[in-house]
């Protein structure tokens, strides 16, 4: 009895296709489970717990707890916006450049994966996504306008920022050095640096940073999720009955 066997090319786009199917799925579980929490706030870990727990699973991220850098930023359309713009809403910020052939559109990508699940949640209207450009020069407001949603970014929320016209051309890059990048010009003009998601909460402070492309998506959403419901403190049952108004009393 003879059988066919399936042709290489095939086999590999079967294989890609189930590993998308996969990736959906899990990020469908996540969402779900997000929405669970918002249901249910109650259940709702402290920030205190979010830390620990990544810090025990997620090996790529760093807790900070410091004020934010400040800036002046211009959007392709020419809006001005400041850091104080953006309070009352956490946001997720990375510095790219759009000529960078490799990691910047990784991780664009990774970015807008973040912000798929966010935004099926309610934290939509809660979150702003940053990304900043660290070459001013050739990211044009034409480019600005269409890098995002090519690399699956919604504008609904998501702001791409360079610098306005009466700054230096390396002010976004002199920007990303006080987040903690450091920058090497290669001869073909081509930048060396680091690739960093800055977490920033509502009151304006550096809350994390989740290194590289290899964190769990749904690690970051899980911290984010904590910052949008303040859930600073763990959370207790409240106490009710006769015992809890005699001590209401004191």
């Amino acid at each position: 009895m003879l059988i066919r066997v399936q042709d290489e090319p095939q086999a590999r786009r079967v294989a890609l296709a189930f590993g998308e199917w996969m990736r959906l799925l899990r990020s469908l579980i996540a969402i779900a489970a997000l929405i669970a929490g918002f249901v249910h706030p109650a259940q709702a870990h402290s920030l205190d717990e979010i830390d620990a727990m990544l810090q025990s699973d997620e090996k790529y991220f760093q807790p900070i707890d410091k004020p934010a850098p400040d800036f002046t930023l211009r959007t392709a359309d020419g809006r001005v916006v400041r850091t104080a713009d953006l309070r009352s809403k956490v946001v997720i910020l990375h510095f790219i450049y759009t000529s960078c052939p490799d990691v910047c559109p990784l991780h664009t990508e990774k970015i807008a994966e973040i912000q798929t699940m966010v935004n099926a949640t309610p934290m939509k209207d809660r979150v702003t996504f940053v990304s900043i450009t660290t070459d001013s020069t050739r990211d044009t407001p034409d480019v600005l306008r269409n890098y995002g949603p090519a690399h699956g970014l919604d504008p609904v929320n998501w702001l791409f920022l360079t610098t306005t016209a009466d700054q230096p051309e390396d002010a976004t890059r002199k920007l990303a050095e006080t987040f903690g990048h450091k920058f090497a010009l290669t001869d073909d003009g081509y930048q060396m640096h680091g690739t960093v998601t800055h977490v920033i909460d509502k009151e304006g402070r550096w809350r994390a940073n989740f290194h590289g492309l290899s964190f769990a998506a749904v690690n970051l959403v899980t911290f984010v999720n904590a910052l949008t419901n303040n859930v600073e403190r763990p959370h207790h049952e409240q106490e009710t009955g006769w015992w809890a108004t005699i001590k209401g009393m004191f």
